[in-house]
């Protein structure tokens, strides 16, 4: 199963123009980073991964490193395999687009039809709320006594 995130624009306008991002390995970021990048309209992502790419050929060209130097471009090629799905999201809050959440499913057109029942579906109200940031009470106390030989005594330096 795949993990889209989706994405609603700015508007709140209808559901219908929310973008699914797939979670995960872009295997055509990884063979053609700069022209990937430009099919999702990330202008300066693109530019930036050319010229890195293009830089350290011409750097280990230039030191002699042979096929290292050209094998150092792939550093760039398997970051935007590895992160281009997050640069397209990044790309989307700029833009004013906020998250909805994330949908699990085999394929983008379940995805779809999943975002769409449970954007229409009335929030359950019974539901508990599940929190995030611990209780106070339930902290440990400030005194934690002794700990790998070292004391510590509040007030004293």
């Amino acid at each position: 199963m795949a993990i889209y995130v989706v994405m609603e624009p700015p508007g709140r306008g209808e559901k219908a123009d929310a973008t699914f991002v797939r979670d995960g390995f872009s295997w055509l970021g990884f063979l053609v980073p700069p022209l990937w990048l430009l099919w999702h309209r990330l202008w300066i992502e693109a530019a930036l991964a050319f010229v890195v790419m293009a830089v350290l050929s011409v750097l280990g060209e230039k030191l002699g490193l042979g096929l290292t130097g050209s094998l150092l471009s792939l550093l760039v090629s398997l970051y935007v395999g590895l992160e281009g799905q997050g640069l397209r999201i990044a790309a989307l809050r700029r833009r004013g687009w906020h998250d909805w959440g994330v949908v699990e499913a085999e394929a983008l057109d379940d995805a779809d039809t999943r975002y769409a029942l449970a954007a229409d579906a009335p929030p359950d109200e019974d539901a508990p709320v599940h929190r995030i940031v611990p209780d106070a009470a339930l902290a440990r106390p400030t005194q934690m006594g002794m700990a790998l030989g070292l004391n510590h005594t509040p007030g004293r330096p």
